[in-house]
């Protein structure tokens, strides 16, 4: 069965706090998220805390990818590069939590990091020219499993995959959490008792500033 087709999405209706940007909800909606929102930069947290778990305890792909630490600018370099933006646009995947378990999780994760670069590149093309996309997960394991490497960080070369490989939220310490709520998403799914394990739902997410 096709990932695309396992995908829950809900239907798409605007209470935009900018009809501008309506366009590239949309288009998230169409490449395959379940949910898009704008929401405004001020409710992005970016905390210290949140980035060094990506060190202690370590992850597995620290330091593997030009996009996750400590090859990133953190919450600090964020935090300067959010000045003078005021919209961003959040958007998730929900997918059965078997899916993230499965042989699929990279497909998923591809689909993800895919859907945020198709809004980044639409919104340069719209005007919006610092746009920045980042998404859950490593580029490294998403993209690049199969090399011993990754290009930039053993200087053989550029980014294999730039067209649809973006930074990791976890470097730059992005509350989650706090984007769902930003959208005016529970970050627990909703759940029928009647339900198996089998059928419980998970979700995915990913981010593009505006600017």
């Amino acid at each position: 069965m096709n990932l695309r087709s396992q995908v829950s999405a809900v239907p798409l209706i605007f209470n935009s706090i900018n009809p501008l940007l309506d366009p590239l909800v949309q288009l998230a909606m169409q490449s395959g998220a379940s949910k898009a929102a704008i929401i405004s930069t001020d409710d992005i947290s970016t905390e210290e805390r949140l980035a060094t778990l990506c060190k202690e305890p370590q992850c597995k792909n620290y330091g593997l990818s030009l996009s996750c630490p400590p090859h990133v600018s953190g919450p600090a370099g964020l935090r300067k590069f959010l000045n003078n933006k005021t919209h961003a646009i959040v958007i998730r995947i929900d997918l059965l939590s078997s899916i993230l378990f499965s042989e699929q999780r990279r497909e998923v994760m591809q689909l993800l990091h895919e859907i945020v670069a198709g809004v980044e590149q639409s919104a340069v093309s719209m005007g919006y020219k610092n746009s920045q996309a980042f998404a859950g997960s490593s580029c490294k394991e998403i993209f690049c499993y199969e090399h011993a490497a990754c290009q930039i960080i053993s200087n053989n070369g550029k980014c294999r995959y730039p067209q649809s490989a973006r930074p990791s939220m976890s470097g730059y310490g992005i509350n989650v959490s706090k984007l769902m709520a930003a959208a005016g998403w529970s970050v627990e799914m909703n759940i029928q008792k009647d339900k198996t394990d089998e059928e419980s739902m998970s979700w995915v997410a990913g981010l593009v500033i505006i600017g």
